[in-house]
């Protein structure tokens, strides 16, 4: 299955001429230096030739296998007149085909395949030599957790794909494959349970791949880009993860994972908005425990949002509500602040998303030293220097604290997003502007589908039966059907 353009046709050539073949081999790529080709004579008058990209196929492979299956037959009589059929049959190559275009030898090629030409065979042979250069299996970065499993994707897709099946042991997982971009030809996979995955959610996945056209996908963020359900607030509709456990435990659950040859994610659809609360952690502490985290991420989510809104709402239009003490107290730190508190807010909060960029980017060591020394040192030297308040430097640590309890990191970039959009609207109309802000958001949240599964299910629309595992934790004994929301094909989980 192809999900990009055709190059346009495949050239022709005279197949019976190697070297008519290699001209047109040289030509499609540019003549580059690392295209070797090794040439051999099953007899005094038939001649063959080896073809390959030396900085892309492990030449011990080609030493061990291909030119010794040679020099130690060459020499018998039935050699001159092998075919590719044969050939086929015998290399101790365990990954071979034959091929017949242009097209198919350039892409054997930049996959690492070495092409066995023979004068006079109407086929060429593919030999798979590629050479495997990957890191090892990485420890998760982004969703890391004390309890579980300590085994993250890496970049490459044979490795990635083998931590699934190394977890799900039936015959009942699917892998289906594409090739998209024109440049860059990357393999594309999608995984889903046969049993599980609704039908309509699988074939949407499919359209929208085979409907991808572009040069090039070199990240799974890509794929994101083009399959991912639109939205006006940046909000993610679909879910990242580097952790084979938490990709599997979605399968289990009916949804679809699309991987990229070359990232080190998966991306999960379809997605609920109370999904990104649940931390891979959840099942493997009991459920009371995983409910009161839950819950704490709940009330995190909130105040990273609202805190800094609500201070400038009612530090400026409803300074009646705070208490006469407390209102005493803000309003003597804030003597001699030359900033209005919506101009400081924006001030703290800016320079807080400074300093967290720097301290990602920076080198690793340096980079946490940036974030603590900076934060410290520049809040401190701010309040004395009566640019800010005492009050706003702890606005802005409890919402930055806060922020930092989501568990997927695309999530907590989309919560920074609605805290300036609710700081803003408070800044001009107050409590008010933030209950329009929130209904709108609800709203829109609730209009939100995830490939024609609601954004906001099970609580709008309502499936009460899924609350339990969505509001709370329970234990996983007492979990006998699958979500009713996911619409897998099975509606109980034991048979």
């Amino acid at each position: 299955m192809n999900g990009s353009k055709s190059r346009g046709g495949s050239a022709q050539f005279n197949r019976y001429d190697p070297e008519s073949i290699i001209k047109s081999i040289q030509e499609a790529l540019g003549n580059p230096p690392d295209l070797n080709r090794h040439p051999f004579a099953l007899s005094p008058d038939r001649q063959g030739h080896c073809l390959f990209i030396n900085t892309l196929v492990d030449k011990g492979k080609i030493e061990d296998t291909i030119l010794r299956f040679f020099s130690e037959r060459i020499a018998t009589a039935e050699a001159a007149n092998w075919t590719i059929d044969e050939l086929h049959v015998q290399i101790p190559v365990s990954n071979s085909s034959k091929i017949s275009d242009l097209d198919s030898c350039v892409l054997a090629l930049l996959e690492g395949n070495c092409l066995l030409l023979l004068k006079g065979a109407d086929e060429i042979l593919q030999l798979d030599v590629s050479m495997q250069s990957q890191r090892p299996i990485p420890k998760p970065e982004t969703e890391m957790t004390v309890r579980g499993p300590q085994e993250a994707f890496n970049e490459d897709m044979a490795t990635s794909l083998s931590l699934i099946r190394k977890r799900i042991r039936t015959a009942d997982l699917r892998f289906e494959q594409f090739t998209i971009g024109s440049k860059t030809e990357s393999r594309v996979v999608i995984l889903y349970m046969g049993e599980l995955a609704p039908t309509e959610v699988v074939d949407e996945f499919r359209r929208r791949l085979k409907a991808i056209d572009t040069d090039s996908i070199l990240d799974v963020s890509y794929v994101e880009d083009f399959i991912s359900d639109r939205t006006f607030i940046p909000m993610p509709m679909m879910q990242k993860s580097e952790r084979p456990d938490v990709t599997v435990s979605h399968l289990l659950e009916g949804r679809v994972a699309v991987m990229v040859d070359g990232s080190p994610l998966a991306l999960i659809g379809p997605i609920t908005f109370f999904q990104f609360f649940s931390s891979p952690e959840d099942y493997f502490q009991r459920a009371d425990i995983a409910t009161f985290m839950l819950w704490i991420r709940f009330i995190s989510f909130l105040l990273a949002i609202f805190v800094p809104a609500l201070y400038i709402a009612v530090t400026i239009f409803q300074q009646g509500l705070l208490p006469p003490s407390l209102l005493i107290s803000i309003s003597a730190q804030r003597e001699g602040v030359p900033f209005p508190s919506y101009i400081e807010a924006f001030l703290m909060a800016g320079s807080f998303e400074i300093l967290r960029e720097a301290g990602l980017r920076m080198p690793r060591i340096a980079g946490q030293a940036i974030s603590i020394v900076g934060a410290l040192v520049l809040g401190e030297a701010a309040v004395q220097a009566g640019l800010v308040s005492a009050a706003m430097v702890i606005v802005v640590a409890v919402t930055a604290i806060a922020s930092f309890v989501a568990p997927y990191y695309n999530f907590g970039l989309s919560q920074r997003f609605l805290q300036y959009a609710f700081m803003l609207l408070a800044s001009f109309m107050g409590l008010f502007g933030i209950l329009c802000g929130a209904l709108f958001t609800v709203i829109h949240f609730a209009s939100l589908k995830s490939f024609s599964v609601p954004f906001l299910a099970p609580i709008a629309p309502t499936y009460l039966s899924d609350w339990k595992d969505v509001l709370a934790r329970r234990s996983r004994s007492k979990i006998k059907t699958y979500p009713v929301m996911n619409r897998t094909k099975r509606k109980r989980r034991i048979p």
